[in-house]
């Protein structure tokens, strides 16, 4: 192939940690070229990763072989020790490059999380203090190191199909704040034998969680006014996409307050109390640990709405940290691994949110997954309900035997009973579908009943509709 004429070198350093593929963007720019033009200088051996709607993902990287390395070193302007320790994929090999015994320039595409972990934006206006040129940046980066101190923003996930580079936290200290924080939290964490990553995305996952619960949650005004500040000042109608999109900057005060408090021997000790030390009890609804982890994320009212979430990543935590004392774990695993995070408990990434909200827009009452809208105690309500009614027409079967009478009256009781149990569970998944934001009329029409009777199982005790709109 004919290669295209490459100007001298013009000198473009590379940021640390920056993604290859940020690299050769912010390099033809810096020669006034178009980004596709200086691509064209590799061999490519696959398409670069898109989004379903089309165009080139923010989140793109690229690898190279040995002599795609040092062409782009020759663009740079420098040695290619110095690429390597500022680009965490430079000399990463792949299968589509290696075996090959060309000598020409050749790449490969791949997604960033799937080379070395998260890549965010950089901040632009730090790339032209350091680069001259003020454009688009891509950096690996957790969640722990995503404020731009110097220009107060929230650099946000590069794998999502949105515009968005930042968020503007100049309103938002605390936020600041936290990532300074974060670093003592961090060393503790090694202190404490635990890696800092590990016991960040444990802390994540909780907070994250009661993010989801906090619509909800009617004394909470932290995290709103947080949110329409970083919205520009208010949500307005598009508050489902903020609420996605600002939630890592929104609660990440809270997110290193629990890490610090779950590194604290002290918290500890009192989640053993709770359990009732050398007289195991169930956890209390009034327990000592969740008031005191309240008290520490500045929420003192939380403490109960904490201690009964069941089957969360925090009485997860609390069970590990019981186990490991009454030595009861067995032997080493996840079962008695505090800072192990299961699956289930990983809160959603923006870009996959993102997705999912496109998709109910589209098609109104679709796309969200049962898990991730449902709580897990309705969940089990519900479960529980069709299990039971299941049981109860399985029985039916051993039950046509007798007089005509009595079979006739044990029909009719077990059916009532079935019947009973499956309008539980209507109820409940209709509950269910109105919290997730299905509208009441299509509701009505799924469970087949009138809206005004709907509308009358569904009211709490005090007659109050179940969905708190505080964050209106």
């Amino acid at each position: 192939m004919a290669w295209p004429i490459i100007p001298d070198s013009c000198g473009q350093p590379p940021l640390q940690g920056e993604t290859t593929s940020s690299l050769i963007f912010r390099v033809a720019s810096r020669y006034g070229m178009e980004a596709k033009a200086l691509r064209s200088s590799w061999h490519w051996r696959n398409y670069p990763p898109g989004h379903d709607g089309g165009g080139t993902r923010a989140d793109a990287e690229v690898l190279l072989n040995a002599a795609g390395r040092q062409l782009l070193a020759g663009l740079c302007g420098v040695t290619e020790d110095v690429l390597a320790r500022a680009l965490p994929s430079w000399g990463q090999e792949d299968a589509k490059l290696a075996g090959r015994q060309d000598r020409a320039p050749a790449a490969a595409w791949r997604i960033a999380g799937a080379v070395a972990g998260p890549a965010a934006f950089g901040c632009r206006l730090c790339t032209a203090r350091r680069t001259g040129t003020g454009v688009r940046a891509v950096r690996y980066a957790p969640l722990w190191e995503r404020v731009c101190v110097r220009h107060g923003r929230w650099l946000l996930d590069a794998d999502a199909d949105q515009p968005l580079e930042h968020l503007d936290l100049r309103g938002l200290p605390e936020v600041v704040a936290a990532q300074r924080r974060w670093t003592g939290v961090a060393r503790r964490a090694v202190r404490a034998g635990a890696a800092p990553e590990r016991v960040f995305a444990l802390a994540h996952a909780v907070v994250a969680r009661w993010w989801e619960q906090a619509l909800h949650w009617e004394r909470e005004s932290v995290w709103p006014r947080r949110l329409h500040q970083v919205a520009g000042g208010n949500a307005g109608t598009d508050l489902d996409r903020w609420r996605i999109v600002g939630r890592d900057a929104a609660v990440f005060p809270e997110v290193v307050a629990v890490a610090d408090a779950l590194l604290d021997p002290a918290m500890a000790e009192l989640a053993w109390s709770d359990s009732g030390a050398g007289r195991p009890r169930p956890l209390p609804a009034d327990g000592m640990f969740c008031r005191r982890l309240g008290e520490r994320v500045g929420r003192p009212w939380l403490g109960p709405v904490a201690a009964t979430d069941y089957g969360g990543p925090l009485t997860s935590w609390m069970g590990a940290v019981i186990r490991l004392r009454r030595g009861a774990g067995g032997p080493p695993g996840y079962d008695n691994d505090p800072w192990w995070l299961r699956q289930d408990h990983q809160p959603a990434t923006m870009a996959g949110q993102l997705r999912v909200l496109g998709k109910e827009k589209k098609t109104p009452g679709s796309g969200r997954t049962w898990r991730a809208v449902v709580p897990p105690e309705q969940r089990m309500l519900i479960t529980r309900a069709i299990e039971g009614a299941e049981e109860q027409l399985t029985q039916l079967r051993g039950a046509q035997y007798g007089k005509t009478a009595d079979v006739a009256q044990q029909l009719l009781s077990t059916l009532g009973h079935a019947a009973t149990l499956i309008d539980q569970a209507v109820r409940e998944s209709a509950a269910a579908a109105l919290g997730a934001g299905m509208a009441l009329e299509e509701v009505t029409r799924w469970a087949r009943l009138p809206a005004d009777v709907l509308a009358d199982v569904l009211v709490d005790d005090d007659g109050e509709q179940p969905v708190a709109q505080w964050w209106v």
